[in-house]
């Protein structure tokens, strides 16, 4: 127990008894105040990162690696864990069918919407975690596997302490806001590292795209699939005290380095930090030198003559203007919720949209803005609301709508140049 709870049940356990003791004790009054404003909260939603690379263990970026933060839906990577250690020791298999409870139905967004009594093969949840980041899947998978999701929990920091990950603990399956629910980048990094050496096979789902659903498709978050060379994996995770986070493994010319993210303030500030800490570190000079240099025994003892030939040149036409190349500057783009008649209306659908996608659109600003509209019936003008989602890249822009689209949303993505009107 760390000493911002010991210090809360040595409080209760004095007022217990009577209420008033603290406020006719003003030097144990004021040094129980002292120590909860010095103390606050065991973890705040602080900046850290943290690159290894996996074949050598040499460490190339660390700041503030082993200070204890959220790890929001990181969480789940443990979860899958625990899901592969369970098929290797054949106590479930691909196709197990795991039961919804009414718990499990009630957790909040990103979710599945599983409907309680109903459910989900293994390999269905092993997809949705991966892939939507369900929280209402990991709590499934914690009480079919756990028996309960606080029992779960408990063997989730067990395993976590037996592979190195000695700042970690787990107190729910999903990453989910919970007090005592921390990790470090460092122990993040440890947990990537391990999943892939120990469950191989399974480790190749971390770069689905896609999963589909019922009918439904969604969009993995890893925005750093298919856009950044050599990306693999693995999990991306958002809450409003977390952050932003991302573990990212990248693997290229035989080498593999993972990198941490944690506190990101938007997912397209954190992935582009993300691929800045990559860059600096993969090699880009070859090992070995592009041109031998020649052994004695090969250089020609005679110098050979070299003959020139004269040539002509006729009808020499300057080629046109080339064009130059577009700009390696990224583009912005935005998304279009809709427009609507009532600004309360879009306010409503700008916080349902957030609520939808959370680990995209959390800290995303909302513009709301007032347009006119000429009724082809009457020529007469109306006044809308229009709702959109800036400062995004084009990939994110077209994964959230997507996503959108899938929740019955209406979701337009559109590159930044484009009229306003």
């Amino acid at each position: 127990m760390d000493l911002y709870n010991v210090i809360k049940s040595y409080a209760f356990r004095l007022l217990k008894p009577n209420t008033t003791l603290l406020l006719k004790t003003p030097f144990l009054f004021s040094s129980f105040l002292l120590s909860l404003i010095i103390l606050g909260s065991p973890a705040n939603a602080k900046y850290a990162s943290f690159v290894i690379n996996e074949n050598t263990k040499r460490i190339y970026h660390n700041t503030n690696a082993d200070t204890r933060n959220y790890p929001a839906s990181l969480t789940k990577i443990m979860t899958l864990y625990m899901i592969f250690d369970a098929l290797e020791s054949k106590k479930i298999s691909i196709k197990t069918k795991l039961k919804v409870s009414k718990r499990a139905s009630r957790q909040p967004p990103s979710k599945l919407y599983l409907s309680p009594g109903s459910r989900i093969t293994v390999k269905n949840a092993i997809m949705a975690l991966i892939t939507k980041s369900a929280n209402d899947v990991a709590t499934v998978v914690a009480e079919n596997l756990g028996k309960s999701e606080r029992n779960f929990a408990k063997l989730m920091t067990k395993k976590a302490k037996q592979l190195g990950m000695t700042r970690t603990t787990f107190k729910n399956a999903s990453g989910l806001p919970n007090r005592g629910q921390l990790s470090t980048a460092r122990d993040m990094a440890t947990l990537g590292m391990a999943i892939r050496r120990d469950h191989p096979k399974f480790f190749k789902l971390f770069k689905t795209k896609y999963f589909v659903y019922q009918g439904t498709k969604y969009t993995n978050h890893n925005n750093l699939l298919g856009s950044y060379s050599g990306t693999d994996g693995i999990k991306t995770g958002y809450t409003s005290a977390s952050g932003f986070n991302l573990v990212a493994s990248v693997e290229r010319n035989g080498q593999r380095i993972i990198g941490v993210v944690f506190g990101g303030k938007k997912a397209r500030s954190r992935d582009k930090h993300m691929i800045t800490l990559l860059n600096r570190h993969f090699k880009t000079k070859p090992s070995k030198p592009l041109v031998r240099i020649a052994k004695p025994s090969e250089v020609p003892l005679a110098r050979p003559t070299i003959s020139i030939v004269e040539k002509s040149v006729k009808n020499f036409n300057i080629p046109p203007t080339l064009k130059l190349p577009p700009s390696d500057k990224e583009e912005d783009w935005f998304i279009q919720i809709g427009a609507f008649k009532n600004r309360l209306n879009a306010h409503k659908a700008a916080r349902n949209a957030r609520n939808m996608v959370p680990e995209q659109l959390a800290n995303l600003p909302a513009s709301l803005s007032k347009i006119t509209r000429t009724s082809n019936k009457n020529n007469t003008v109306e006044y809308l609301w229009r709702v959109r989602f800036i400062e995004l890249a084009e990939y994110q822009a077209r994964s959230v709508c997507a996503e959108l689209w899938t929740s019955g949303f209406s979701c337009i993505p559109l590159p930044e140049n484009t009229d306003k009107s």
